[in-house]
């Protein structure tokens, strides 16, 4: 095993998220010595470290002498590209195992993907259900329903009170890496303050147990719903357990749908939260591997702008999003409504480069892989490939985020007020998106609407709309 640099480095990494890896490598490390295995580890600050997967592989052959490499298929193009060179470079036979903590192998998703014209998500999770029997009762889904999401969408009333989050109190091996991390990426966004995330597998074990009892029966109703100073609500905060494999989908799908049976949470609860892991999280790790890499190469709305500094800085007096990068930083983690539908939103509206932003979201949330950031933001956030992978770009005015969230209670922009002085920006900018992509998006049958609501405004208010986004952007 392996800390390398390169690995912490690529993209400016938030702080947590490193901690967390780091730590989580090294209690693994420490239990499988206690199970008597020999385990040959090269740390971050070890002084022969030659910062590098490839580099740390050649050094542990030259001291083992292998007949063979074994390894895991990587989540990383750029890894993969790393690995096809090992076989040369080492002079050894190098055997690429296939990644068994997911239910649907790369090659079961291009068998499934084989034919089709379009690749949507529903389709595949459909026939994952009928695949695996989560959430199934025979031959028919559960509730009589593929699908709860309409019952998902409400706002979350004052009177409710999310739980806790689930932490573990840094150990002794915690605090050393978080020493570490303080002392060589003090420069790196985010702050290790609170650190509490899982690092071994009974610790996430424990936090699946904390979702299911105390967030699950909850999830369904509140799962786009955003708050002031709640940034997890019902969220079940999972998914960098599942990414690196201290937890497993079948596993967690399964305690889900063991709490319908028992009567412990609803079918939209269960099916919504099952949907992510079984539906989306398989489906874009399906569609990376499948379009890689011309796929990180489109950009269907000729998207150009530069990432705004208050992406780092979180200095906007758009409540919506200082509070959601407020929140990034101090956590790693922001639900996926905040980053579709603001930090997306607002990165989609104005025009945002694709490669500025996936790195963005690459670099702060403790959940991100290439695999699984760079299809999401990529194909659902900006809309960058041109409808491979959304029906329709997710692109909303300042009434969606007000509908769903309380932000717009105590910012100083009116989702109310569409034009003029005091206006959210959200709003101007999403008629002028429509009126700059028209072009490209008036043919999408999901987008008739909005045209048709464009075409009732006169010459004037639309000349208005133009003129105040651009005074907006030119000051980005």
């Amino acid at each position: 095993m392996a800390e390398v640099a390169q690995e912490t480095t690529y993209v400016r990494h938030h702080k947590q998220k490193i901690a967390f890896i780091l730590s989580a490598m090294r209690h693994f490390a420490e239990e499988l010595r206690e199970r008597n295995f020999v385990v040959d580890y090269s740390r971050l600050d070890d002084a022969e470290n030659r910062g590098s997967f490839t580099g740390e592989l050649t050094r542990a052959v030259a001291r083992h002498r292998p007949e063979r490499v074994v390894v895991t298929e990587p989540g990383e193009w750029r890894v993969r590209a790393m690995m096809d060179l090992w076989p040369e470079q080492l002079h050894l036979p190098v055997e690429i195992r296939t990644d068994d903590r997911f239910l649907c192998s790369l090659a079961d998703f291009g068998l499934w993907a084989r034919d089709r014209k379009t690749y949507r998500m529903e389709f595949f999770y459909r026939e994952m259900r009928r695949r695996t029997g989560i959430l199934m009762d025979g031959e028919n889904p559960c509730g009589g329903r593929w699908n709860f999401d309409a019952a998902n969408r409400q706002r979350l009333s004052h009177t409710i009170k999310p739980p806790e989050r689930f932490g573990s109190a840094p150990d002794p091996i915690t605090r050393d890496v978080l020493e570490l991390v303080r002392a060589r990426f003090g420069d790196h966004f985010g702050g290790l303050e609170g650190f509490s995330w899982a690092v071994t597998r009974r610790e996430a074990l424990s936090a699946l147990d904390h979702f299911v009892l105390k967030a699950l029966p909850f999830f369904g109703d509140y799962q786009d719903a955003m708050a002031l100073h709640e940034p997890f609500l019902f969220h079940a905060l999972l998914s960098p357990y599942l990414n690196i494999g201290l937890l497993l989908p079948r596993e967690v799908c399964q305690a889900a749908e063991d709490a319908f049976r028992h009567g412990h949470a609803p079918i939209n609860a269960v099916e919504g939260f099952v949907r992510q892991i079984l539906g989306w999280r398989e489906y874009v790790r399906g569609i990376y591997w499948l379009e890689m890499p011309h796929f990180a190469t489109t950009n269907a709305l000729a998207a150009d702008r530069p990432l705004p500094w208050f992406y780092w800085s979180g200095e906007t007096q758009m409540n919506c999003m200082a509070s959601t990068i407020a929140d990034t930083w101090r956590n790693a983690y922001a639900h996926h409504i905040q980053r579709l539908m603001v930090t997306g939103n607002f990165a989609l509206l104005t025009g945002i480069r694709p490669a500025e932003l996936e790195e963005w979201y690459l670099a702060v949330y403790a959940d991100a892989f290439d695999w699984v950031e760079l299809p999401n933001t990529h194909g659902m956030v900006l809309y960058a490939d041109g409808g491979l992978l959304a029906s329709k770009p997710y692109a909303a005015s300042g009434a969606y985020i007000n509908t769903m969230s309380n932000y717009c209670d105590t910012c100083p922009y009116s989702p109310k007020i569409k034009i003029g002085p005091g206006a959210c920006p959200f709003n101007f900018l999403y008629w002028n998106f429509l009126i700059q992509k028209r072009a490209f998006l008036e043919r999408n049958p999901r987008m008739t609407m909005p045209y048709r609501t464009l075409d009732r405004m006169s010459q004037d208010r639309r000349r208005a709309i133009l003129q105040q986004a651009r005074a907006f952007l030119e000051r980005l």
